[in-house]
């Protein structure tokens, strides 16, 4: 199966009790996953003090009648580049589509058309991204850190960050407040 259309357009949702803490109740929206690795943008934590109004004004641009929405922390790698996760409405040279509901930009146009009221009609903006190398995703979802579940827009855009790993998983019939952490035996 070509895992990239598979998992594309999918999130991520860590489970109780992964190891790594940086992704505790972390839901990232997989944007690539191939034989080379995978990336994907956390979308389940807004940055302290941090908002789209303060990453305009960084690059000189000007944010006009933009509303100030939080912005993301994208993940652990690279925490200084920005990533928008946008609608389909709008199409730079470097979007990346993902699956069937969403792409992914990371240049300075997607700001600017943002900013000047031309851009996406929806979008989530975040700094850094979560990375793994050749196979290392494969490895992680083959034991008990990650949950892997259909992506849409509507749970993309429409849920706040702090909510969206417990009504990803509600989407789905699970009550994510009855997961539990570690490995069971039979």
């Amino acid at each position: 199966m070509d895992q990239s259309r598979f998992y594309g357009g999918h999130f991520l949702l860590a489970l109780p009790g992964m190891e790594d803490e940086r992704f505790n109740h972390g839901v990232i929206a997989l944007c690539a996953h191939d034989a080379n690795g995978a990336l994907g943008i956390a979308v389940g934590e807004e940055m302290d003090n941090v908002g789209l109004h303060d990453l305009l004004g960084s690059f000189d641009i000007d944010a006009g009648d933009v509303p100030n929405t939080p912005v993301l922390r994208g993940g652990p790698v690279e925490p200084r580049r920005g990533f928008v996760l946008h609608s389909l409405d709008w199409a730079g040279q470097d979007m990346l589509q993902v699956g069937k509901e969403w792409g992914l930009s990371g240049s300075l146009d997607i700001l600017k058309a943002i900013a000047s009221g031309r851009g996406p009609s929806r979008y989530l903006v975040a700094l850094g991204y979560a990375g793994w190398g050749a196979g290392q995703l494969d490895g992680e979802l083959t034991g008990a850190s990650w949950s892997v579940i259909p992506g849409t827009a509507s749970l993309l855009f429409d849920i706040p960050a702090p909510g969206k790993w417990s009504a990803i998983f509600a989407s789905i019939g699970i009550d994510a407040s009855h997961l539990v952490g570690g490995a069971g035996s039979a």
